[in-house]
């Protein structure tokens, strides 16, 4: 019999299971037939918190991947380590850049990259490219970007020098799972874009994932623009011809989560705070 495999949200965006504390980051609680995991760790010590309400022993955990050089996704990385130091972290060999966001001319640029701290932890271990860490975890990323990245992603720098270049997000990688019978993809934020990503998955493994978790950075804080509405609608067209389930939250936003709903249907869930993901 398969042993199933468990996915929690233990936080994002939106308010889901009661006693959860939402907020703008994510993190994944994985439970494997080898392994107890998470898949980043939130913008800070909350992610802890809602472990604790959900009932999930993080002391036990004894892998972490962070998918990307961001605050709202290492934000808790130093809290877990007060409570396991044991488990390794993996993360790519840039996320340790200075990464920003341009936030217009009147607020300048926000530092929005890991806490450096993080950096000198003894259990920490650098990655640089894609890795097989067993024979139900392997690391994946980005080595082309066939297709241009979402537009919602041009306000991303990195600090190079006294200048800020548009980040390249070589610091990005995807937690890929073989275990349940089922091979999943789970993604941050796609910041390479959804279908590089897949095309990506695909060339390394020969077919498409069953289920791909991510967020796919379409968040927008003002009102889109009738092309970015339609680059939303491509995006979701093209998704639509995988034979994937696709579960997504935290950066996607819900209208723009809405607009793709309407075209994937059931293939497309949103996974909010606190919520766990039945496969």
């Amino acid at each position: 019999m398969t042993t199933p495999v468990r996915i929690i949200n233990l936080i994002e965006n939106t308010e889901g299971a009661p006693g959860c504390t939402a907020a703008h980051g994510l993190c994944f609680y994985v439970k494997t037939p080898g392994h107890r995991l998470l898949s980043d760790l939130g913008p800070s010590a909350d992610t802890l918190a809602n472990a604790q309400h959900l009932g999930i022993d993080l002391t036990q955990v004894d892998t972490v991947v962070l998918s990307h050089g961001h605050y709202d996704h290492s934000g808790g990385i130093l809290p877990f380590t007060r409570i396991n130091d044991s488990a390794r972290i993996y993360m790519q060999d840039f996320a340790d850049g200075a990464y920003y966001s341009d936030d217009g001319p009147e607020k300048g640029f926000r530092y929005i990259g890991i806490d450096p701290q993080i950096a000198a932890l003894p259990q920490l271990v650098r990655v640089q490219g894609d890795l097989d860490l067993d024979d139900e975890l392997s690391l994946l990323t980005v080595r082309e970007q066939i297709v241009p990245i979402p537009s919602t992603n041009r306000k991303l720098m990195r600090r190079q020098g006294d200048a800020y270049v548009p980040d390249d997000f070589r610091h990005e990688q995807m937690l890929v799972i073989r275990a349940g019978g089922k091979h999943i993809l789970i993604s941050g934020c796609a910041h390479n874009g959804i279908l590089n990503i897949l095309s990506a998955y695909e060339a390394k493994y020969g077919l498409a994932p069953d289920v791909v978790i991510s967020g796919f950075h379409l968040m927008k804080r003002e009102e889109y623009t009738e092309e970015e509405r339609q680059e939303i609608a491509a995006i979701a067209l093209k998704l639509k011809q995988y034979p994937t389930t696709f579960y997504t939250c935290h950066c996607n936003g819900v209208p723009a989560y809405e607009q793709m709903k309407a075209i994937l249907g059931g293939q497309l869930h949103y996974v909010h705070c606190g919520e766990e993901i039945c496969l």
